[in-house]
């Protein structure tokens, strides 16, 4: 524990209300400001705040306890709330609450965390994964996901955004759950309750911007630079004047989320965006903070468009050392191979083949160096002396449902053989598999881009998505309007769809074929027939894969049979593939998972 105190103490520490035995230390970051008060409400009671090294003003308030509400008054303008408040029981607009972070009761002293190559994440947005949309509906589903048998779930963005919905991205206070999911301890609680079965808890935090309604943090200080520019305007400023106290402010909030919720590890959204010229890159000093914590291993995954494997090798190696990073090229190619996607950036991997995904999971990736269609320069690195389990793939996520038009899934748009057959690729893989709440069973619902920002706002954000999707047909038409509140509603997952047969049949499918990836070991190997088939052997497993209909595929004299995706316990639709000597017959895209002697 010193190395951290000592690490904290060179950061700057920790901003924020800080309950402590005889009042609460009230702390906040204002390089803009030349005189900050602390203003405790209701009252309106005005307590001017002391300047401190670093740019930090500070207050303590004797007797004060959890559960008091304040602003904060900067030069004597108006009360605005703290950029670093742990909760806003009223909004984006209303004061700032102090919590007792050390109040909850925890239960998970004995928890052990998951080993990285047992992690099966499944990725759920909140406030649509229940009716109720909150913290309490997801942990009265938590026997649901128990017997799927995955070991992670990752929360989309929750910290505290404007408006009644939104998927989480627009957050604005980074260290406040959303008051519309629940109290912190109700977060509390759903992870403590996930660790005692067994689940690890993720979650998704975005450092590249804020939100554009509430955000306080840019009056307080240089939140932003011209020096470096994203997609959402101005870079954050992370090698700038006043970057310490950037870099501060996030990694201190890492530290939060993951020591004070006990949560399990980050995925850090578009870390591509994320430019940084100083001589250690906000990442290495991200990654060397969250090791020094105690407990079991936190990750922090990456989702990086640029195919950069330093990001996940170690520090000692010149990498980042960050533990995972999204391998999008997986799903761009089965998109592609499945359903005929090539527009937009699915035009890199047009034509994809069985030999090109085969490549992607011998590599973790498919581009380590090339030269992509959609990009001139050479895309990607070589990932040589990385272990697969780095790399989280999937079939489908909330961007690649949520940014289509409509926000259809996949198996709305190929058919249910080809579904199956992909789903027991995506979990015989030896990479970590992700997946998005609702695959499971083939949910109906779609998930849509949704937002509730004021009518002037909402507008310029609905005419920026058709923008930014200009080389996607659909979106030259008409797409669900992200503010109309039967889009967010429409996104819900219907939980009673689990009582038809289709939908009791490919739950079972993964609850088997997760079953059965806890027992692949061994050696990996693939071999291609042709354009559309493959064999993938995983120690004495094997995986026979058809993506096309009447296929011949070869297989060994001691292939004994353990499960057929079109068995009757997942299909009733009685296209089995059959063995007859050394040849497997598909009529229908299928998967045959066996084992060889």
């Amino acid at each position: 524990m010193t190395s951290q105190r000592a690490m904290e103490k060179h950061r700057g520490g920790s901003p924020g209300a800080a309950v402590q035995s005889d009042g609460v230390l009230f702390r906040t970051w204002a390089s803009k400001a030349t005189q900050v008060n602390l203003v405790l409400q209701p009252d309106g009671i005005s307590i001017p705040m002391q300047a401190c090294e670093g740019n930090f003003f500070e207050a303590f308030v004797p007797h004060c306890r959890a559960g008091c509400c304040y602003h904060f008054q900067l030069d004597g303008g108006g009360l605005v709330p703290d950029p670093a408040s742990r909760f806003q029981p009223a909004g984006v607009h209303g004061p700032s609450q102090v919590v007792d972070t050390a109040s909850y009761r925890w239960r998970d002293r004995n928890w052990q965390g998951i080993a990285q190559q047992d992690l099966v994440i499944y990725e759920l947005h909140v406030g649509t994964f229940s009716s109720q949309g909150n913290y309490s509906g997801v942990q009265e589903r938590l026997e649901h996901l128990q017997e799927l048998g995955v070991t992670a779930i990752e929360l989309m963005p929750i910290a505290e955004f404007a408006g009644r919905w939104n998927w989480g991205y627009d957050s604005v206070a980074l260290y406040a759950p959303f008051h519309g999911y629940g109290t912190p301890d109700e977060l509390r609680a759903l992870v403590d309750a996930a660790h005692e079965i067994g689940i690890a808890v993720l979650l998704d935090v975005v450092y590249n911007h804020f939100g554009p309604d509430g955000c306080y943090a840019t009056s307080f200080s240089k939140f932003f630079s011209d020096n470096h520019h994203s997609p959402w305007g101005q870079g954050v400023n992370l090698d700038d004047i006043h970057s310490g106290g950037v870099r501060n402010f996030f990694i201190e909030n890492a530290i939060h989320w993951l020591r004070d919720y006990h949560l399990d590890g980050l995925r850090l959204d578009a870390t591509h965006t994320l430019l940084d010229e100083s001589s250690v890159h906000f990442l290495i000093e991200l990654s060397e903070a969250v090791e020094q914590l105690d407990g079991p291993k936190r990750y922090l995954i990456a989702e990086d468009s640029r195919n950069q494997a330093d990001l996940v090798r170690p520090r000692a190696a010149g990498g980042f050392s960050l533990d995972g990073i999204w391998s999008d090229d997986f799903h761009h190619q089965i998109r592609n191979i499945t359903a005929g996607d090539v527009e937009g950036y699915f035009g890199s991997f047009a034509d994809s083949t069985a030999h090109q995904i085969a490549e992607n999971l011998k590599q973790g990736w498919y581009f380590a160096g090339q030269v992509a269609r959609d990009s001139k320069p050479p895309r990607g690195t070589s990932t040589a002396g990385v272990p697969l389990d780095r790399f989280v793939i999937c079939i489908q996520n909330h961007d690649q449902i949520g940014n289509r038009p409509t926000g259809a899934r996949l198996h709305h748009e190929v058919s249910f053989p080809m579904y199956r057959a992909i789903s027991a690729l995506l979990l015989f893989a030896p990479e970590t598999p992700l997946l998005f709440m609702g695959q499971e069973w083939a949910a109906t619902t779609p998930f849509r881009f949704f937002t509730d920002h004021c009518e002037d706002l909402g507008h310029l954000i609905t005419a920026g998505r058709k923008k930014e999707f200009h080389g996607f047909a659909g979106f030259l038409g008409e797409v669900p309007d992200p503010q109309a509140p039967e889009t967010f509603v429409h996104s819900k997952l219907n939980w009673q769809e689990l009582e038809k047969p289709l939908h009791v049949h490919i739950l079972q499918l993964y609850r088997d074929l997760i079953k059965l990836r806890r027992t692949l070991k061994g050696p990996f190997d693939i071999q291609v027939h042709g354009d559309r088939a493959m064999t993938i052997r995983r120690g004495r497993h094997q995986l026979i894969l058809s993506l096309a209909e009447e296929l011949d595929i070869p297989v060994a004299d001691d292939f004994k049979v353990l499960m057929m995706t079109e068995d009757v316990r997942y299909s009733s639709d009685g296209h089995l593939p059959q063995k007859i000597g050394n040849v497997m017959h598909f009529p229908v895209p299928a998967a045959v998972i066996g084992t060889l002697a």
